[in-house]
């Protein structure tokens, strides 16, 4: 199926490389630790890039698009051969646009996350080396 946008899913100029990702892993039916799994990655690193933090090499994306049953050419941009439509229909515009704000607000929490985490460990080293540890 071309991923165009006459089904209102997938619009290539509306979506990232992390949310097709997540798309057509769930359109595929697995979960993230199964298509984790099965590239031989760690959790942690597909939800990198679904959450847009990191991309694939070349041959991850390439097993990654055989998996997911859709052309390379459709991960990294949206054109070409993507998946079919979610079972639930057609989604509106609103639906989509919630969906895609809600992604944005996780992958801007997760590098929220990701940067409290770097600083509060640089705070502990700064505050053992004024202590004299």
């Amino acid at each position: 199926m071309t991923a165009d946008n006459t089904d209102g899913w997938f619009d290539p100029d509306a979506t990232t490389f992390g949310d097709r990702v997540t798309g057509a892993r769930e359109r595929s039916g697995m979960s993230q630790s199964d298509l984790a799994k099965r590239l031989g990655v760690k959790l942690k690193t597909l939800k990198a890039w679904e959450n847009d933090l990191s991309e694939p090499r070349a041959n991850k994306l390439s097993m990654m698009a055989g998996m997911l049953n859709v052309s390379l050419l459709w991960l990294l941009s949206g054109e070409g051969e993507g998946p079919g439509a979610p079972e639930m229909g057609e989604l509106s515009r609103d639906v989509m646009d919630m969906l895609t704000e809600i992604r944005d607000i996780r992958a801007q929490m997760t590098r929220a996350t990701d940067r409290l985490g770097r600083l509060e460990k640089t705070l502990r080293a700064k505050l053992r080396e004024e202590a004299g540890e």
